[in-house]
């Protein structure tokens, strides 16, 4: 079930909406904000939100299957870690109402995922989810911190 939450929200729905917008709906927009828009409000708004409802609700799972952590002890700072995914997925999935939302969330998010994903490389004896969560915070890493590159620089696709 966490692979296709995973690949729903950060591949898939980020992709198909690019290409419904732009191929089917005749957007305007460049593919470049095309793509900021919709990682930063699927990649970022719908999954950070439902992440950190769930460590907030059963933190257990994200301290037993991503950390490796076992133990009521660390419930606490997983909680914390899902109000703070909480936080980041309203103010991503407002992006949709505040266009001007979008490339501060990018920024955040793009540091957020590279740290998470460079995090994960580094852990021996990955689980199925660990590898998961590190090639996806690694893929929207690499999305989101070229989407601000090109915002900064000017550069349109």
């Amino acid at each position: 079930m966490y692979f296709i939450i995973v690949l729903l929200f950060m591949f898939l729905a980020p992709l198909g909406s690019i290409y419904v917008e732009h191929w089917h709906l005749h957007s305007a927009a460049s593919l470049i904000a095309l793509t900021g828009k919709w990682f930063v409000f699927w990649s970022v708004g719908v999954r950070l939100l439902l992440a950190g409802l769930r460590q907030y609700f059963q933190p257990s799972f994200t301290a037993q299957q991503i950390f490796h952590i076992e133990g009521d002890a660390v419930l606490v700072v997983v909680r914390e870690l899902g109000i703070a995914n909480i936080c980041a997925g309203i103010v991503g999935v407002l992006s949709l109402l505040y266009p001007a939302f979008v490339l501060p969330v990018a920024l955040y998010a793009a540091i957020f995922y590279g740290i998470a994903g460079i995090r994960h490389i580094a852990e021996k004896n990955k689980s199925t989810n660990e590898t998961i969560a590190m090639v996806s915070d690694l893929f929207v890493f690499i999305v989101l911190a070229g989407y601000v590159a090109a915002t900064l620089t000017g550069f349109t696709l």
